[in-house]
């Protein structure tokens, strides 16, 4: 498992490593096999009627993720928002030792009583779980050295930053927009702001069933559900409208903009999320929609899109060359299905462009700001959300 979060290309400090060798992880997916509970992937723990994930067991290189952001040290006291299996507070409660103190929230008596079993088959004394809205954080534990939502947060609840000791780190999955989120580590500078001092792109199941949840539905754009397209709660979309979007005209744009291998597609995402008016949402593809050429996504069953009124844009790729080792350069497209011609596809495309002539190696920062002006050509985006409005800086 370690071998797989660090060929992944994600960094663990030596105690980060220490910890996640010294708890067992199938200890909290009893049901799982040995090889799932170690894979580099999620272990579904709990499904809602519609399918939606509502628990798991983290990804491995997820948690590592995580751990560097937190830092957490002896004697530290922890709130862990989101319970899951139990796992991810048994490996906080190793980092702070024994003097240390976990206490994870969340809003299933259900996950709550089985993470208490698995915590305690696992001989972890020095945590404590607790029934309650995560938004609301658990004030009798507080002050908290470190929080860290361990699902994704679309605001940033004020007793998260209340409870904080006045050192103290917030870590949070947080949705950018659309289907674009990142975890990011926030700390008070010497004015009092929070500042991100650390981001990096992930997904967590979401927030619910408190006064910060995230509600996402997924809608159908065939009548098979072949194609289906994930929206958030700031998309005041008719569904009706884009049933059948894809027999429209279609609309290819090139863009000129290339990838190498293991060149990363977070900063085109997180810039399109920000300067898009609907962002970017994540549609689903059958493979047998892509083979019958219904729509080319950038990868087998998965893309990103930009929904509209009744047209729709998706990121597709085609090979551009190939670097001095054979590795494949892809140039990024938008296809658009539009009763009103290519605007939409070119907008998008266009889009894609300056982001590769201006913003390729990019600075971003975060602030959890109570005041802000929008200013997209300086780099500025204000994301106006409940509880905190959250700003996004381009340098």
């Amino acid at each position: 498992m370690i071998t797989k979060i660090t060929d992944a290309g994600y960094t663990l400090s030596p105690r980060a490593e220490q910890a996640l060798r010294a708890v067992d992880r199938h200890l909290f997916v009893p049901d799982a096999t040995l090889e799932q509970a170690y894979e580099n992937s999620i272990v579904v723990t709990k499904w809602s009627d519609d399918e939606q994930v509502l628990s798991c067991l983290s990804q491995p290189s997820i948690v590592a993720l995580q751990l560097g952001q937190l830092d957490v040290q002896l004697g530290h006291r922890v709130l862990e928002i989101g319970a899951g299996t139990g796992y991810n507070a048994a490996v906080l409660a190793y980092l702070a030792g024994p003097h240390g103190h976990v206490t994870a929230i969340d809003v299933d008596a259900d996950i709550v009583e089985q993470a208490r079993e698995r915590l305690a088959a696992a001989g972890v004394g020095n945590v404590e779980v607790v029934l309650g809205d995560g938004a609301l954080g658990y004030g009798p534990g507080a002050p908290y050295d470190r929080i860290v939502a361990t699902v994704g947060a679309w605001g940033i609840p004020e007793a998260w930053l209340a409870q904080l000791a006045p050192t103290g780190r917030l870590v949070v999955p947080t949705r950018i927009r659309g289907s674009v989120s990142r975890s990011i580590a926030f700390e008070r500078d010497e004015d009092g702001l929070w500042r991100s001092v650390d981001h990096k792109m992930c997904s967590f199941v979401p927030l619910r069933s408190g006064i910060a949840d995230d509600p996402r539905r997924r809608i159908p754009l065939t009548a098979d559900n072949a194609v289906t397209l994930q929206l958030h709660q700031e998309h005041a979309i008719n569904p009706a409208e884009l049933m059948g979007v894809l027999t429209l005209p279609r609309f290819e744009a090139w863009t000129g903009v290339t990838f190498g291998p293991m060149q990363s597609l977070e900063w085109l995402y997180l810039r399109l999320a920000c300067v898009l008016d609907a962002s970017l949402c994540s549609l689903f593809v059958d493979p047998a929609a892509v083979e019958a050429g219904l729509v080319k996504p950038m990868f087998r069953a998965y893309t990103m899109a930009v929904p509209g009124e009744g047209e729709l844009a998706y990121l597709t790729w085609r090979r551009a060359g190939h670097t001095e080792n054979g590795g494949k350069i892809m140039e990024i497209g938008v296809i658009g299905h539009s009763a009103a011609g290519s605007a939409f596809a070119d907008h998008v495309a266009g889009e894609v462009r300056t982001w590769g002539e201006q913003q390729r190696i990019p600075t971003v920062q975060f602030e959890i700001s109570p005041t802000g002006t929008h200013d997209p050509q300086a780099g500025k985006f204000v994301l106006d959300r409940p509880h905190h409005r959250l700003t996004a800086i381009w340098q």
